[in-house]
């Protein structure tokens, strides 16, 4: 594997933008791949190997006061923090792609930074002041805030209230999240501040609110330390993090069991087979069987949006059904993980062509009755991210 990403490196020259970017496409997903395999190789040796306290990943000068950091013991500190500060940064923005962009930038800023870096508070704290600010400089720049989405002519959507529309939402892979020895705060890894519904609901938090109560509620930050972070006082952060939880509160389903993460069960595992299998046999029968009444489909950034199961299969019948002039094509599906919930990327194989093209994942949410009560389509260019291939 290692041999062939070293070939696809060589083979990457300035060329017309499109061959450029299906070639830096697959270069992108065979890292994807390995450094799953990595992972994976690094748990299995950590598994295996007796238990002992960890080494510090720097020398001691790097957290003495005014001591220059050098550039080797500055890689090994924030490398240390790279997976935890990219979620940081996903939960401020609710993009993967945004928050690689800010871990570069927060990374690069602290580098300029070093030489007051003084250690008191420790990197992780450092770290974290410095892409908070990045995300509220980022915020500033783009000035995006939620809407909702609006009916589309001729479209049955279902008589439910348009959802919010979060053009920018984009999914996270699970094989990214940071492990419980890059990250023992059991607080910042809680699963439910990673669900799409709550990513969703923060957004619609002004910038300077969802700073404090992602750095309070969910990182666990003391009011002064946020204060200090944030160049507020502490009566300030207790105001922000008063009006920001109810705000949090009436956008999040109204029964916390509704949407608190929980670990995938076996059967809901079986579920979403049953629902890959049902839309390759072009089933739409059994499709229905696996949704709850109330199901809600949104595509961002696309406008187009469903609320119920009744809408949702009328959209549905004519793209499934193969005597149809709107058919779109045979379906295959591979298991994926985001965001701590189930999902299918979605490959399709349009009439008359012969390779399955990446079209879609799905990220699934279920109800307490165990039927798909949520289903958020993204579009395809993060598949590499999650290890996915684009072509079958």
């Amino acid at each position: 594997m290692i041999k062939e990403i070293g070939r696809q490196v060589e083979q990457l020259v300035p060329q017309p933008p499109s061959v450029l970017y299906s070639g830096v496409t697959e270069l992108s997903s065979s890292v994807a791949r390995l450094r799953r395999v990595a992972r994976t190789a690094r748990e299995t040796a950590r598994d295996r190997t007796p238990e002992r306290t960890p080494e510090s990943v720097t020398r001691k000068t790097v957290t003495e006061p005014h001591v220059p950091v050098g550039e080797g013991d500055f890689a090994a500190l924030v490398e240390s923090h790279r997976r935890e500060i990219q979620v940081h940064c996903y939960r401020m923005t609710g993009s993967y792609d945004d928050a690689e962009d800010l871990v570069q930038e927060t990374f690069l800023r602290a580098w300029r930074a070093r030489d007051t870096f003084e250690g008191r508070a420790g990197a992780r704290t450092w770290l974290y002041r410095i892409a908070t600010n990045a995300c509220l400089d980022f915020q500033r720049r783009t000035a995006r805030r939620p809407q909702r989405y609006e009916p589309l002519p001729g479209m049955n959507h279902g008589g439910g209230e348009p959802p919010a529309r979060v053009t920018w939402l984009q999914p996270y892979p699970d094989d990214e999240l940071p492990t419980a020895e890059e990250q023992p705060e059991a607080a910042a890894v809680s699963r439910e501040t990673l669900e799409l519904v709550f990513l969703a609901a923060v957004q619609h938090l002004p910038p300077r609110q969802r700073a404090v109560l992602v750095l309070r509620d969910v990182l666990g930050l003391t009011a002064a330390e946020t204060g200090e972070a944030l160049d507020m006082t502490v009566a300030s952060v207790n105001s922000a993090l008063q009006r920001a939880r109810p705000t949090l509160r009436d956008r999040l389903p109204g029964r916390r069991a509704d949407w608190t993460a929980t670990e995938p069960t076996d059967h809901q595992r079986a579920l979403v087979k049953r629902y890959m299998a049902a839309a390759e046999r072009l089933d739409l029968s059994e499709v229905a069987a696996l949704l709850s009444e109330d199901v809600t489909l949104t595509m961002p950034p696309n406008p187009f949006w469903f609320t119920g199961r009744d809408a949702l299969l009328e959209f549905l019948r004519t793209s499934l059904d193969a005597g149809s002039p709107l058919f779109f094509g045979h379906w295959r599906h591979l298991p994926a993980r985001a965001n701590g919930q189930l999902a299918a990327g979605g490959y399709v194989r349009r009439p008359g062509t012969t390779v399955y093209r990446a079209q879609v994942l799905d990220v699934l949410r279920f109800d307490a009755d165990d039927r798909i009560v949520e289903i958020t389509s993204f579009e395809p260019h993060l598949f590499p991210a999650f290890g996915l291939p684009l072509r079958l």
